[in-house]
């Protein structure tokens, strides 16, 4: 991993941090928000916090259930290290790109196959955009009334959102069962930017543009193969996408909040994922708090608005990115010290 990258990044996240508590709290009785957040029920919040572990490890989980399909001998608290990093990763980098990288990285020293890890890791984003398109699709199609009232002043976000999921999964979707044919785009498209750019060493992209449909090829026999393992990973990250949905319930329950029920709650914040997944904002922030103070405006209602906005981004986000860069650091401590055979 390039620590350059590593330092820019974080030097966005921390400027981007800046201006999205600047836009959440400007104006804003700070005082008010301090009594609100002192008399609710913090035994709500630590089970919010429970869950966001709950939901980092299960990727863990899926990932060595994968592996063990596949002969490889992988540890399972490795495969925790694996998630940790991974997540922190996702987190400070724009779109979520750095987090397959990172875990990458790590599996490599642990003398893990890089071909194998990187179809895993594939498989896992696969599924994990399937469901946000699942859940976004399933809304915008069928319109519950008592979901789009909330959404409506937001429906233009939650297009884009829905649009731009079932996009990234069609395109990763027509890698893996068609490389040949994303390939010969792949090529058109940077022969084309060649006659602008002008690459150097343009036969070498062009080989590693070969290598990498290679690597779909072998996800598409995957695929084929362990039909029963894709189906059981899909629901695995539908409990794990949903367990962190909920964390926005029990933040409402915390604040003695009762007029709306979990389904509700859960599925909207779930829409917000489907709107910020694919921006490119390190853990769609400042966007994913505009949505959640348009869309949780009737249901929290104005008084409490922005506490249950601070605590429920603050558990699910700001926690799991925490969490995970201290996890990441123990990993660069263990796992990031071996060499590699």
């Amino acid at each position: 991993m390039k620590k350059k990258n590593t330092v820019f990044n974080l030097l966005f996240l921390a400027l981007v941090f800046c201006l999205t508590v600047y836009y959440v709290f400007k104006g804003e009785d700070m005082q008010a928000l301090a009594g609100y957040l002192h008399h609710s029920d913090i035994r709500f919040w630590a089970a919010g916090v429970i869950l966001v572990i709950l939901f980092i490890l299960s990727e863990s989980v899926i990932i060595y259930y994968m592996m063990r399909t596949v002969g490889q001998k992988v540890i399972l608290t490795h495969c925790f290290l694996y998630s940790f990093v991974g997540f922190f990763f996702s987190a400070i980098t724009p779109s979520a790109t750095g987090g397959q990288p990172a875990q990458l990285y790590f599996m490599k020293k642990d003398n893990l196959s890089i071909s194998v890890s990187t179809l895993i890791l594939m498989i896992v984003t696969i599924t994990y955009k399937a469901v946000l398109v699942v859940i976004g699709v399933f809304v915008m199609a069928l319109r519950p009334k008592i979901i789009m009232r909330y959404l409506d002043p937001v429906i233009g976000w939650c297009w884009l959102g829905v649009a731009l999921n079932v996009f990234c999964v069609l395109f990763m979707l027509i890698l893996v069962f068609h490389p040949t044919v994303a390939e010969n785009i792949l090529v058109f498209v940077f022969k084309l930017l060649g006659k602008v750019i002008h690459f150097k060493k343009e036969e070498t992209y062009l080989c590693k543009i070969s290598e990498s449909m290679e690597r779909y090829r072998s996800v598409a026999e995957y695929l084929k193969k362990h039909k029963i393992v894709i189906a059981n990973v899909l629901g695995i990250t539908f409990i794990q996408r949903g367990m962190w949905f909920f964390i926005t319930y029990l933040v409402y329950l915390s604040f003695s909040l009762r007029g709306v029920g979990p389904a509700v709650i859960t599925i909207l914040q779930g829409m917000i994922s489907v709107c910020v997944d694919m921006l490119p904002l390190p853990g769609g922030m400042g966007i994913s708090e505009n949505l959640f103070m348009q869309i949780f405006r009737p249901v929290c209602g104005e008084q409490l608005l922005l506490p249950v906005m601070v605590v429920s981004r603050g558990i699910s986000y700001y926690t799991q990115l925490i969490l995970s860069a201290i996890m990441t650091a123990v990993t660069y401590f263990t796992i990031g010290g071996r060499k590699e055979k």
